[in-house]
């Protein structure tokens, strides 16, 4: 991949999760429209707030802690950033597992987005393990899962507008995003990862980054 590619790629996936991370923060103060359905869930207070707080920030810190300038010459920066967005990801899936036992779209959908909630704690659970152990590598792999998880909010939002089209009633859209809008994002982070291993292509991160 070229790297003008790579660029416009990472631009997209930063407006997206921006966009929708400050769209989604309207429902902490109750502002602006909301999906009824959502409210409804027999866990949403609190469990909402707690979701809603952790994933949104995790979307806002997601992209840019991809970003080699941050990582390499303000690691600080990126290690702070790092947690905070290990920490909101737990939060957040803490939540999300919680509110899954109280989907109103039926057990099917809650399921979906129960083993989501599941396989984002485990992720980002591993990510910081494998960086206090310093195990780069492993680490860097381990947030390219999360994020891919963290990016389904986005993808959940981009597909739910094309089910009308096809003739999929929005009931039955939103119980098919529980499992697409992650899933497939989560197999493109192996298949990227599994290329990057046959192609020799491992992150190093620079001596000011790993030994400080």
């Amino acid at each position: 991949m070229t790297r003008p590619l790579t660029r416009t790629l990472w631009g997209l996936a930063a407006f997206l999760s921006l966009g929708v991370a400050i769209f989604s923060y309207r429902y902490l103060p109750r502002l602006g429209l909301m999906d009824p359905g959502i409210l409804a869930n027999l866990f949403a207070r609190p469990w909402l707030d707690v979701h809603v707080a952790g994933a949104a920030t995790a979307l806002l810190l997601g992209p840019f802690q991809f970003l080699p300038g941050l990582r390499e010459k303000h690691w600080r920066l990126h290690r702070w950033m790092g947690r905070t967005y290990v920490v909101s990801c737990i939060v957040g899936g803490i939540g999300g597992l919680v509110m899954a036992f109280g989907s109103t779209a039926g057990p099917v959908a809650g399921v979906g987005f129960g083993v989501l909630a599941v396989c984002w704690i485990t992720a980002n659970v591993q990510a910081w393990r494998m960086a206090l152990a310093r195990r780069f590598v492993e680490h860097r792999a381990w947030m390219i899962r999360s994020f891919a998880m963290t990016f389904g909010a986005v993808t959940l939002r981009l597909y739910l507008p094309l089910f009308p089209l096809i003739g999929v009633s929005p009931e039955d859209g939103y119980v098919a995003t529980a499992y697409i809008s992650w899933i497939p994002n989560l197999i493109v982070a192996e298949l990227y990862l599994r290329g990057a291993f046959t192609r020799r292509v491992a992150y190093r991160p620079s001596n000011s980054a790993v030994d400080r």
